[in-house]
């Protein structure tokens, strides 16, 4: 594991810190703008492809990233069961814990987001601990096929400087609907066009998923330097 490069992270505590959490470090390449906290979504972990990838990309673009589980996905690393995720107090409290343990290491800026419901339950302790900034990767604004059941309510008066990126076709939230909800002037929606909940495009379109990774990245990383680092 590298040692973060920005001044403000305590070096072999903060590297024993990660170790004992069981968590994943990607330090910047470089000076570092902000360090990310990132949640994985329901159904993959931390380690999974998409967010190796997402965070390794980061890393090279000069965020740090600490990736770490939730406690229904850490039960599934130690015995291998498929179980659904904690009820929403148990995540916002896994959120508060890990944030507050990172913030005794991490004295410089330091934004928390995820990837699809690991962003979600980001946006609603976001104002609550008081972070630089909120990064939401495919975020659910209802569940598949359930267009009606809105989880947009708190984004209306939300405080923290955010950034969604979200695939024009996401079902979880199209560029269509999306555009009709009533969102705090404080979020700036990235449009992928004809991305899934995944920023993955149809071959028709022309566009490519790996071009759509890399805007994403772009995004996260000039919302980071400029409106948190």
């Amino acid at each position: 594991m590298d040692k973060g490069h920005k001044a403000g992270i305590d070096g072999d505590q903060w590297a024993q810190c990660v170790r004992d959490h069981g968590w994943l470090w990607n330090a910047a390449a470089g000076k570092a703008a902000a360090t990310l906290i990132l949640a994985h979504g329901a159904g993959a972990p931390m380690d999974s492809d998409w967010m190796s990838d997402m965070a390794a990309r980061l890393a090279a673009q000069g965020v740090n990233v600490l990736r770490f589980e939730f406690p229904y996905m850490a039960q599934r690393r130690l015995d291998g069961g498929r179980r659904p995720p904690n009820p929403a107090p148990k995540l916002l409290e896994c959120w508060r814990e890990v944030y507050a343990q990172v913030r005794r290491h991490v004295t410089g800026p330091l934004a928390i987001g995820g990837k699809s419901m690991g962003g979600r339950m980001a946006s609603l302790v976001a104002d609550e601990i008081g972070a630089r900034g909120l990064v939401c990767l495919g975020y659910p604004f209802h569940p598949p096929g359930k267009p009606e059941t809105l989880r947009v309510k708190h984004l209306e008066a939300l405080r923290t400087p955010t950034l969604i990126v979200q695939g024009t076709r996401d079902a979880l939230g199209t560029r269509e609907e999306v555009e009709g909800y009533t969102l705090s002037p404080a979020i700036r929606l990235v449009w992928l066009e004809d991305g899934d909940h995944s920023f993955k495009p149809r071959v028709s379109s022309g566009h490519t998923e790996k071009g759509h990774l890399a805007a994403a990245v772009e995004a996260v990383a000039g919302f980071i330097g400029s409106a948190i680092g």
